[in-house]
């Protein structure tokens, strides 16, 4: 097919109530939406780029800048979703950005051939199980209140955030309040050094699913090192940014399961690479959240129904985080949330929910 354009679109999304991390505390989620024009169909990306530097090094207004000069202006001439990251590679880096416009172009693309994004990645179920994201509280009583508010919607899976300060005992109180029973898990979003191995041993007499990301992303190895120390299985979420560095960190020690977020990795083609190379290195995968509207949802429910996605994923339901989302909300049913059928994603931008977060666009034409 040949593009016409793309449409950058910025939009604020204001959050039910204020999400902690080891980073910093989100309000609103500001994000940029992409609709890619063709000649038979159009399509939708998220980019999924915090507005500050802190989750990675990528930005919101840095990926609408290599956008708008680099990125869009590489697809002229007939181009598909598979086509997309060869046209970009000699871009360096901007995976977020990238897999924004490999999205929207893999969306109109499988609009016009009447293919569900499910399907196209291989998904096998049409439904799957989903996880919940505990932000960092002011307090345990605090937390005990969310945990059980969100065990009471249905979530299969409880991840709770942590830092140095705010982990041991949270993790006991949660567990001593509702059970052993309770699929349970934390991320550190790199907020540890290896010297603190010692102190993460103290979270395996609970019995957690994994501990995510505790270390730098640069440092593989010694997340290798960590491995030798604690029990509790380590996840890499920041580390892997390719099949190639999943491979590296597999083949290292340095990871038991991964954390599979496509934006991380320059879009959903090559998640499911790095899906395929753990299925083959007898690798747990999952799939992670950014906090996206119900677009990034469907594609993020779509690679949760892949084979080798054996844990719950962050793939929660669209009033976890907002009041209203910009598709028909993605509902939770017995703890599940269906894979879209139509084509494409399978979901379109309801226009009056789409105007009302939208601060600005911009078109750039082909």
């Amino acid at each position: 097919m040949r593009l016409s354009g793309v449409e950058i679109r910025w939009v604020e999304m204001p959050l039910k109530s204020p999400f902690r991390t080891s980073f910093g505390t989100q309000t609103t989620r500001q994000l940029l939406l992409l609709r890619a024009v063709s000649d038979e169909a159009e399509g939708w990306g998220e980019c999924v780029a915090m507005a500050d530097p802190v989750y990675s090094s990528e930005y919101l207004e840095g990926c609408a800048d290599v956008l708008r000069r680099f990125l869009v202006p590489s697809l002229g001439g007939e181009v598909d979703g598979v086509a997309v990251a060869g046209r970009l590679a000699k871009w360096r880096g901007h995976r977020m950005a990238k897999g924004a416009l490999e999205m929207a172009v893999l969306d109109a693309e499988l609009r016009a051939r009447g293919v569900s994004f499910g399907r196209e990645l291989g998904a096998t179920r049409d439904r799957v199980p989903c996880g919940v994201s505990v932000g960092i509280m002011d307090s345990v009583p605090e937390l005990l209140d969310a945990v059980g508010g969100y065990l009471d919607e249905g979530y299969v899976r409880i991840k709770l955030k942590i830092e140095p300060g705010w982990d041991v005992e949270p993790v006991r109180a949660v567990r001593e309040r509702f059970g052993d029973d309770v699929l349970l898990q934390v991320d550190a979003n790199t907020a540890y050094t290896l010297g603190d191995a010692r102190h993460l041993a103290r979270l395996d007499p609970f019995d957690l699913l994994l501990i995510e990301q505790p270390l730098d992303e640069e440092e593989v190895l010694a997340h290798a090192e960590l491995a030798k120390v604690v029990r509790t299985p380590i996840c890499l979420d920041e580390s892997i940014t390719s099949a190639k560095s999943a491979a590296d960190a597999i083949r290292l020690g340095a990871c038991q399961i991964v954390n599979i977020k496509p934006g991380r990795v320059g879009g959903y083609l090559e998640a499911r690479r790095i899906h395929d190379v753990c299925a083959a290195g007898g690798i747990a995968v999952w799939c992670g959240g950014m906090l996206e509207t119900g677009i990034g949802r469907a594609a993020n429910v779509a690679l949760a129904a892949l084979p080798g996605c054996t844990l719950p994923g962050d793939t929660s339901a669209s009033d976890r985080y907002y009041a209203m989302d910009v598709t028909e909300p993605f509902v939770l049913d017995d703890g599940h949330l269906p894979v879209p059928a139509g084509p494409g994603l399978g979901v379109t931008p309801l226009p009056d929910a789409l105007d009302a977060v939208t601060v600005k666009t911009e078109w750039i034409a082909l």
